[in-house]
This record gives C-alpha cells, sequence and structure tokens, in this order.
C-alpha cells in the first residue's frame, strides 16, 4: 500500500521543484503544490495526479508570509497533516552587483532567503506541536562560494545556510523531533536561464559539468527520507568547490575572477527585451529541464550523501586543489 504522506513544494512548477513534484508523486504522496504562475500550477498539479500522487496547487508567493501561511493552512485541512517541507523556490539577476538595482537586490533576497525563512516559519509552526515532521532547504556550493554576477543569489544561500544552522541547534535545544537538513546541489539544466532578469552582453548558462534536475531531486527525496543529517553535498564539483574554499580561498578568487563571467554566459546573444520572473512569473509551462539537455549528465555517481561524504571529501579537496595550483603554476 503505498504511503499517503503530506509533502509540500515551493517552486514546485518549474526545475529542481518540479522534478521533486514528480518523485513524491510517483510515491503516492499528497503534494502541496506552490509557486506563482497559474500556467505552471495547473501543468503540475496534472502531472501530479498522472504519476500516481495528490495534488494540491496553491498561487503562491513566498516572499509574503501571509500568501505562505494561508498555503500551509489550506494544505493541512485539504491535505492533512505536513510529513515535509521543501524550500525550493528561488529568483535570481545575472549582473555585476553594481548594476543591479536596489529594488532587485531586495526581491531576490525576499525570494530567495525570505522565502525560504517564511516556509521554515509555517512548516515549524504546524509540526513542532505534533513533535515530527522534516523541513529541507534546497541549497547549492554557492551557499559556501559566491560567484562572480550572481550576488544577490550567493548572499541568499549563505544567509540560508546560516539561517539553517541556528535554527538546528534550537531544535535540538529544545530536544524536537522536528528536523531540519540542507541538500547542496551543483550547476543544473533548469529552465532559469532563461527566464530570470540578466544584464550580460550573452545568454547565461550554468558552468560545467552539468547534471539534470532529477538528480537534484532524487538526492532532495533522500533527505526528506534522512533528515536528521546534517546537510547533504551532491555531484563532484559541489565537493570540491567547498573544500577547496576552505582550505584556499583567496586561490579561488583570483581563479573565478579571470574564468567565472566567461563560464557563465553562452556564446548566443541575450534578449535584453525578453520577459522575466523577478517581480512576476512568466507565462507558460517551462516544466523541469532548461535548454541544455545536450550537455547534462542524468546521472551523478559522485553524489555525496551522509557518510560517504567524508570519504569523498578528502578526495575531492585533494584533485580540486591540485588543479587549483596546477592552474595558478600556469599563468
Amino acid at each position: 500500500m503505498r504511503a499517503q504522506k503530506v509533502v509540500v513544494i515551493t517552486g514546485a512548477t518549474s526545475g529542481v521543484g518540479r522534478a521533486t513534484a514528480r518523485v513524491f508523486a510517483e510515491r503516492g504522496w499528497r503534494i502541496g503544490v506552490l509557486a506563482r504562475g497559474e500556467d505552471g500550477l495547473k501543468a503540475t498539479a496534472a502531472e501530479v495526479e498522472e504519476l500516481g500522487g495528490r495534488a494540491l496547487a496553491i498561487p503562491t508567493d513566498v516572499a509574503d508570509v501571509e500568501q505562505v501561511e494561508r498555503a500551509g493552512a489550506q494544505i493541512e485541512a485539504e491535505l492533512g497533516g505536513m510529513d515535509v517541507w521543501i524550500n525550493n523556490a528561488m529568483t535570481s539577476v545575472f549582473a555585476p552587483f553594481w548594476q543591479i538595482t536596489p529594488e532587485e537586490y531586495e526581491r531576490v533576497t525576499d525570494v530567495t532567503y525570505h522565502g525560504v525563512v517564511n516556509g521554515t516559519r509555517v512548516a515549524l509552526a504546524r509540526m513542532m506541536p505534533r513533535n515530527r515532521g522534516a523541513i529541507v532547504q534546497v541549497g547549492s556550493a554557492l551557499a559556501y562560494r559566491g560567484i562572480p554576477l550572481q550576488s544577490a543569489y550567493c548572499g541568499a544561500k549563505h544567509a540560508i545556510q546560516g539561517f539553517t544552522e541556528s535554527v538546528r541547534c534550537e531544535l535540538l535545544h529544545e530536544q524536537s523531533g522536528v528536523h531540519i537538513t540542507m541538500v547542496q546541489l551543483p550547476a543544473l539544466n533548469t529552465p532559469q536561464f532563461a527566464v530570470v532578469k540578466s544584464r550580460l552582453p550573452r545568454r547565461a548558462q550554468p558552468v560545467p559539468p552539468i547534471y539534470q534536475p532529477e538528480v537534484a531531486a532524487r538526492a532532495i527525496a533522500w533527505a526528506a527520507d534522512h533528515p536528521h543529517r546534517h546537510e547533504s553535498w551532491v555531484g563532484a564539483t559541489t565537493a570540491a568547490t567547498i573544500l577547496a574554499n576552505d582550505v584556499a580561498p583567496g586561490l579561488l578568487d583570483r581563479y573565478l575572477a579571470l574564468t567565472g563571467v566567461k563560464a557563465q554566459q553562452t556564446n548566443e546573444p541575450e534578449d535584453p527585451t525578453r520577459p522575466n520572473n523577478l517581480f512576476s512569473p512568466v507565462p507558460g509551462d517551462h516544466g523541469a529541464h532548461g535548454d541544455f539537455d545536450a550537455r547534462a549528465h542524468a546521472h551523478s555517481p559522485e553524489v555525496v550523501l551522509s557518510t560517504k561524504k567524508r570519504l569523498f571529501g578528502v578526495t575531492a579537496l585533494g584533485a580540486a586543489v591540485g588543479l587549483a595550483l596546477r592552474r595558478r603554476a600556469a599563468r
């Protein structure tokens, strides 16, 4: 008999959120689908039902805590008590810091960081009285290592990391049965590169190696099943980036200054007039995949989870530092 558990996923209609909704739908879970775009909500709900789950799609801007609170109350009333809450919603602006307006910076922070705070608050208000539940924060290697052209997004992911550590300590102090964990992801082939605001001269792209969003979705589902784990690292590049930054942050500064701007752009010119999702959703169903299927890996044998992290970390650290030093010597 299939489990009839309840999961809430923010940013559930595209990219990693869409792929994660599919994973839980195949398990037969009841899924609260939160996002802004009506087209994506309808398409995701239909897909969840086709795969064997039950969907409740609620238009929600996670930056508005009242909307998130209403969504949480509706989910519990119609689907039952939530077992897992996944904070995945994000937005960004691709541009040097000085080209991003204060309003744009605030919006990225409100969605990507405050959205996580709002979701966590609403989830804990319902999970703590029952003394059970899991909260999964969808993070990134950029929660540890900032890169050029993404200062607002990197700042938000860094903030989520610190916020999550604080809340985890507080839950441990309370000896709570509610757990909070974070999944740090690599570069992924998602639609964000076609819908986020960009002031770059060429189209934005994920920095290779690129993974399909299903790789991230499987890791997020694993984290939901093992929420007592501190965090999970997905992909060799994530582990190498995090560990190398601990050892040689200054070297990475210089390396990214030389390579990071070009690596995040294709050779195709950007259309400065295209719609973006910063303040309102881009119409249409954007699905899980972006435009980089031909270059993306469907599997990651280097996925770092649980106790495997420490063993792989030593190897990844050596490889990353060795590569950095060789590049430095070559200059």
